[in-house]
């Protein structure tokens, strides 16, 4: 192996075709643009192959390229075979209803350090998860991913649910801001409109997200949702909702990621480089490019790393915080076991039935 090369984290965060590298993609993950890889199903064929790929990914570069997955449970888990099989969150959301709040957030803190653990055993550093939006009843795309249509019962969950994952070497990434669970549209395909004003939104949408920015969420993935009361912009898009809202007045200091820059909803922005130029001057640190290497090396092509002095600290504070060797150890104990056990009794074949496969290139 050769020594790993010495490249500060770019503000991209790409993907890889399959099970381990190409020469190409260990060339285009070299490129000082890149800072971070998504892994999606297509990478996992079982937990040996996917410790090997996330090895070979640390192994380029110096810091370590972060790297993480769609891993929430329910109809939203990219790695099956030889991981717990993980709920749905309204699952929780369904506890709490019916055996009360104490219950509810002691499980919801166990789903999450089974979640963690078990990628953090694989070298995987950050799990997109949780979902914050608020189950309005009226979005399929989110549907069964919220946990309450509350947002105070929300907030308690997901606090819990992120205790889990800092146990398991995790931190957070909340999404969607400032909230996808009131629009009828899914993003991935269309430009979905909330008509709501702001403080419509602030007094029920957004508190999740202020609750969980204040305790140490690392990372914020916005909608690809239209507010037009707010700002003509998709939030991901819109400097109003990122630097001045989430920024200056949620005093957000984590991560914000633009969502998938090939989605249809990002599309009225223009072209790859265009729909990153947009994603940054909005507030973006970091934007994603999925399922499309030719985009990475569009965008790639002199590419202008955006001034950024946060950026290194912002990638570090995702970066795992426990390592492989203590997960893997934490998962022969028995109080782990247990955990195990809880969570794949929550988990039932109505989580993934009848879902939207949401964002998955197979």
């Amino acid at each position: 192996m050769n020594a790993p090369h010495s490249i500060p984290r770019g503000p991209v965060m790409a993907d890889v075709a399959a099970y381990c590298l190409t020469e190409e993609e260990k060339q285009r993950l070299l490129d000082p643009s890149i800072g971070g890889v998504i892994l999606f199903r297509r990478n996992f064929q079982n937990v040996g192959q996917l410790k090997a790929l996330v090895q070979e990914i640390k192994a380029l570069r110096t810091p370590e390229l972060i790297i993480a997955v769609d891993h929430e449970g329910g109809r939203v888990q990219r790695f099956i075979e030889g991981f717990t099989r993980l709920p749905a969150m309204n699952t929780l959301g369904q506890i709490w209803n019916a055996e009360g709040e104490a219950a509810a957030k002691e499980k919801a803190e166990q789903v999450g350090w089974v979640l963690a653990t078990e990628l953090t055993a694989c070298g995987i550093d950050l799990s997109f998860t949780p979902v914050l939006d608020l189950d309005w009843g009226t979005c399929p795309v989110i549907g069964n991913r919220s946990f309450h249509r509350n947002a105070d019962t929300v907030t308690q969950l997901a606090l819990a649910l992120q205790k889990g994952l800092n146990r398991g070497g995790m931190k957070s990434c909340g999404k969607h801001f400032p909230g996808h669970g009131f629009v009828e549209g899914d993003s991935h395909l269309v430009q979905p409109e909330d008509m709501r004003s702001l403080a419509e939104l602030e007094a029920a949408d957004m508190i999740p997200f202020r609750a969980l920015s204040s305790a140490g969420m690392a990372a914020v993935m916005p909608a690809h949702v239209v507010y037009p009361q707010i700002d003509g912009n998709p939030a991901g898009f819109s400097e109003k909702w990122l630097k001045q809202i989430l920024r200056q007045d949620i005093g957000f200091k984590g991560v914000i990621f633009s969502d998938d820059l090939t989605m249809e909803g990002a599309g009225a922005a223009g072209g790859i480089k265009e729909r990153a130029n947009a994603s940054f001057t909005a507030g973006c640190d970091i934007v994603l490019v999925c399922n499309r290497p030719d985009l990475v090396d569009e965008l790639r092509d002199g590419f202008q790393i955006p001034v950024n002095p946060d950026l290194a600290s912002r990638w570090q504070y995702m970066a795992n915080t426990l390592g492989k060797e203590a997960a893997q150890a934490v998962m022969q104990t028995l109080d782990f076991q247990a955990a195990q056990a809880m969570t794949a009794q929550l988990a039932t074949p109505k989580d993934t039935a009848g879902g939207v496969k949401v964002g998955e290139a197979f």
